[in-house]
């Protein structure tokens, strides 16, 4: 990610967005999804905001991206074209249990025919 001359001197000059001052900060209500300027929300009255990061835009219309990227400031995942905060990161995950019953009749061979090893 490419951040900018501004977005460079703000991830210097704080090393958090709870560093920033009150006067200077916006929130990220996750109830009615507004950005706002002040706590509590004033379109639904919600008082636990979020504290947005200064470098975040909240404008991403990138639907899948190959890596991720990490916020020099407050360090959550960004979009690695355009630096939005809001992404969604999403990962395979491997050996977890689960009930196979559920399977249908190929999963459930696969299931049977593998070689299994036992370490003596």
């Amino acid at each position: 990610m490419n951040w900018s001359p501004e977005q460079q001197k703000l991830a210097e000059k704080y090393r958090s967005p709870n560093e920033i001052p009150v006067e200077e900060r916006r929130y990220k209500c996750h109830t009615c999804h507004f950005v706002v300027d002040e706590t509590p929300c004033p379109h639904c009255g919600e008082a636990s905001l979020e504290v947005m990061c200064p470098l975040d835009h909240c404008d991403c219309h990138h639907s899948i991206v190959e890596s991720i990227e990490y916020c020099p400031l407050c360090g959550h995942a960004v979009c690695p074209e355009c630096g939005s905060h809001d992404v969604v990161q999403i990962s395979r995950v491997t050996g977890y249990l689960q009930d196979v019953a559920g399977w249908n009749a190929g999963k459930q061979q696969e299931l049977k025919d593998r070689v299994r090893y036992s370490v003596v």
